[in-house]
């Protein structure tokens, strides 16, 4: 007799739910070694505060562009271009934004105290000359109106000897935290022509009025512009039309990975160019490990920065003295740095054809030579304001730094590709398994109780049938007796194979 094949029954263990999206990638170390005349500075406050090093390296990086900005424009492979940069840091509370910031923009502060003391001064004068100013014309305007022929000529004589109307000085502040970009022209009219947007809330400024729908794409535009070291022409009904020539910005914005997503997924801020234009990373988090045993101080390199940065400051920009229109120098490219660029700009451009590694960030890889410029171009006149020209040295720092750049822009362009519906799921996933106190879940308790941004019977309802597709939710049968009644439809909440019968 043949024997029986014998037959090992295994019990059937459920599969566990699908994640809804997707573990970002951790990115590469931050290259703090190309940093090269910032690196000592940014150790300094990454020894003190413990938190990731691209925290300090974003902030140092932003305060040198806005201090050597308004000196010299760099050459780059499409011709000369602002000094100015814009980052973006994403990091989420707690990783001690403002403590790496601190420490990097204090002699930027007190800088910008003493000179709004001076300024104080300064205005008690104009008002004083200002109100001699308007007496005497008013008295000319008087007797001009009183008298015929010979009088009215010779007060015309007399207006035109009087001169112009005394000009209020410029406003001393260097920065903005939040403006609207009406608000931003108006300070670039009567206040100083380098100016840098820092914020370590940066959240502030992209959920603001000057980011909401009826302003986004003009903001964005005017960003863009500025960026590129174009003039701000801004035209409105009272006041006319205004150009202003020799304008830069710096930009640094912190902000947490839930404003991130919402702004690196949205299609207007990248068709614009507006988000290529930033240097981005998104560190690993350092909570947990920053053990106040293992801090380490180097007053000296932060005072060296601290100076440097405070002679910068004292250091008059070129600019036209009437329209306080920047002048700023051509900085030119060794033939060393240039070949560097070149060899970097060529990689990148074949990276970017169909298939390569960097075809779905296309934007931002056709700015990356141009961001290594830019950076090459902030090193070396950290270095030496008067340098002549970029050297290879400061060229391959900033490469290597732009290179990193791209790898975090690419690291994060698939984050921002996450639907809104997926996003709706994942707060009624995490609202299920945190706040949630039944095993049971219907419509009409999303509907109820939910997300603010489920309080609608549709929405509630494609979002837990995502969940459902994704194995959080296991449908009931139709009759199944929920919380007393019976329902014609509901769904068991995964928490673990035991759950599911």
């Amino acid at each position: 007799m043949n024997a029986q094949p014998q037959i090992n029954e295994t019990a059937f263990t459920p599969e566990g739910p699908q994640p809804l999206v997707r573990e970002i990638a951790p990115g590469a170390p931050y290259p703090v070694q190309a940093l090269g005349p910032l690196r000592a500075a940014v150790e300094a406050v990454q020894g003190m505060t413990q938190a990731p090093v691209a925290i300090p390296a974003q902030s140092a990086l932003a305060v040198a562009s806005l201090a050597v900005q308004g000196f010299a424009d760099v050459d780059t492979l499409g011709g000369p271009r602002a000094t100015s940069l814009y980052a973006l840091t994403i990091a989420r509370s707690g990783e001690r934004k403002s403590a790496c910031d601190a420490p990097l923009m204090a002699a930027l502060r007190v800088y910008e105290r003493e000179q709004a003391k001076a300024q104080r001064d300064e205005i008690e004068s104009w008002r004083n000359k200002h109100a001699l100013w308007k007496g005497e014309r008013d008295r000319i305007l008087l007797e001009a109106r009183k008298g015929k022929g010979e009088k009215r000529t010779a007060a015309q004589a007399d207006l035109e000897a009087l001169g112009a109307e005394p000009e209020a000085p410029p406003s001393a502040d260097r920065t903005v935290t939040e403006p609207t970009f009406e608000g931003l022209t108006k300070l670039f009219a009567n206040g100083q022509p380098s100016l840098g947007l820092f914020s370590d809330e940066g959240g502030q400024f992209l959920g603001g009025h000057a980011m909401n729908s009826e302003n986004r794409q003009k903001t964005l535009a005017a960003f863009n512009d500025l960026w590129q070291g174009h003039p701000i022409r801004r035209t409105r009904s009272g006041d006319g039309h205004a150009t202003l020539y020799g304008r830069r910005l710096a930009v640094h914005l912190m902000v947490q990975p839930g404003v991130a997503r919402g702004f690196l997924a949205d299609p207007l801020a990248a068709d614009t160019g507006f988000l290529p234009r930033f240097l981005i990373c998104e560190p690993p988090s350092a909570i947990g490990t920053r053990m106040q045993a293992h801090a380490q101080r180097d007053d000296m390199a932060l005072a060296n920065f601290e100076g440097r940065l405070r002679a910068i400051l004292e250091t008059p920009m070129p600019m036209a003295s009437e329209t306080r229109e920047l002048e700023p120098r051509i900085l030119q490219l060794t033939l060393e740095a240039r070949n560097l660029l070149v060899a970097f700009s060529d990689e990148i451009e074949a990276a970017q054809a169909s298939g390569g590694s960097l075809a779905h960030i296309t934007g931002t890889a056709s700015k990356a030579a141009e961001q290594a410029a830019r950076i090459a171009g902030v090193l070396t006149l950290w270095h030496d304001l008067e340098a002549p020209k970029v050297e290879a040295r400061d060229m391959a720092d900033a490469i290597e730094l732009a290179q990193f750049y791209l790898s975090e822009a690419s690291r994060l362009a698939s984050a921002a590709l996450v639907s809104s519906e997926i996003d709706k799921a994942e707060a009624l996933r995490r609202w299920l398994l945190e706040s949630w106190p039944h095993p049971e879940i219907m419509v009409r308790d999303v509907v109820r109780l939910g997300p603010n941004a489920l309080r609608e019977s549709p929405k509630a309802r494609a979002a837990l049938g995502i969940l459902e597709k994704h194995g959080w939710l296991v449908p009931l049968e139709a009759g199944t007796v929920v919380r007393g009644a019976a329902r014609a439809e509901a769904w068991v909440i995964w928490k673990g194979a035991d759950d599911v019968v």
